[in-house]
């Protein structure tokens, strides 16, 4: 059995996409569209397969499609997604969408509400979690290793000089830091966020925001569009009461650190993982994955119903800011 795939958005991350399908043995790109004529044409012919310049004509050329990504971008990197998205679900195709879902919570909703109406998997590219280490950390906490959870913190930022919008920051890259951290604490019941300019900043750049889990974990959220290099993407460290966790750059250390031992573990580039852009690698191979085995569309790992409760823990941080309160979710 092959999945035959199309892409949409040619873009950096389109090809990202494409190179993974690519490699794959049940895989096959049939089709790839671009609203932007020459990306479809090069990519047509580099992928051997139709270029399109829409979702329609996709649609209305009959030609078989099993999955999609939809790798558009837009305002905050989420703004164009909807609408192809939208038009995918709509016939009847599973869809791996970027994200964030989108930078709108009306149009998440509305995403998420169709690929349910229509049983149909719907995922969305949060990779941080699709990692080795992710997920070795994943099986300690839930055999119990660290105990009950107390503390979850994440430090997540990058250089980038973006001044697209007032909340690109926020909206873009931490749809990324709030999944993993749900991913290991599960929901979030209330919110208290900080922001500030960076110097000769338009936009909110760096960010501290005070989370409460409705499991009574507290976490902690720091982020920036002004700090990183070479080092220092992403720590997590999740605290139980018999021992915590540190994992650094994503994916390359992870550290246990038991509380009455000093005989701590660590582990260096599980799975053979060296760096972060071999990520996408891992989740768009667990799409692939899930949809030859047809996957329950409940079952898919990092949906859109996972996609859409992170960003709305987003937007309750923007609104705790603007209102200088404590939201609720």
């Amino acid at each position: 059995m092959s999945l035959k795939v199309a892409i949409v958005g040619v873009g950096n991350i389109g090809n990202t996409h494409a190179g993974v399908y690519q490699k794959h043995p049940q895989v096959e790109i049939v089709a790839v569209v671009d609203a932007i004529r020459e990306k479809a044409d090069k990519a047509a012919e580099r992928y051997h397969c139709r270029g399109f310049y829409s979702v329609s004509d996709l649609l209305r050329s009959g030609v078989q499609v099993d999955a999609a990504s939809v790798c558009t971008a837009g305002v905050e990197n989420g703004g164009d997604h909807y609408q192809p998205t939208i038009e995918l679900l709509g016939a009847g195709i599973p869809v791996l969408g970027e994200k964030p879902i989108s930078n709108r919570l009306s149009e998440a909703r509305e995403m998420v509400a169709l690929a349910r109406e229509k049983g149909l998997r719907y995922g969305i590219n949060l990779n941080h979690r699709f990692t080795p280490a992710a997920l070795r950390a994943k099986q300690w906490v839930d055999q119990g290793r660290l105990g009950e959870l107390n503390i979850v913190n994440m430090t997540m930022w990058i250089n980038n000089p973006n001044e697209s919008s007032p909340w690109f920051h926020i909206r873009a890259l931490h749809p990324h830091s709030l999944d993993v951290m749900r991913y290991f604490a599960g929901d979030v019941a209330k919110v208290q966020a900080f922001f500030k300019k960076g110097r000769g900043r338009a936009i909110w750049s760096n960010v501290q925001v005070n989370l409460l889990y409705k499991n009574g974990i507290v976490g902690h959220l720091t982020g920036s569009y002004d700090a990183g290099g070479s080092y220092g993407l992403e720590t997590l460290e999740v605290v139980g009461s018999d021992a915590r966790f540190v994992l650094r750059e994503a994916c390359q250390r992870l550290e246990f650190y038991p509380r009455r031992s000093r005989e701590t573990e660590a582990y260096d580039y599980l799975g053979g993982m060296l760096a972060f852009p071999e990520t996408f690698g891992s989740r768009i191979n667990r799409w692939i994955e899930q949809n030859l085995q047809g996957a329950r569309p409940e079952a898919i790992d990092a949906s859109g119903d996972d996609a859409l409760k992170v960003q709305a823990v987003i937007e309750a941080i923007i609104e705790s800011w603007e209102t200088d309160r404590v939201v609720s979710l």
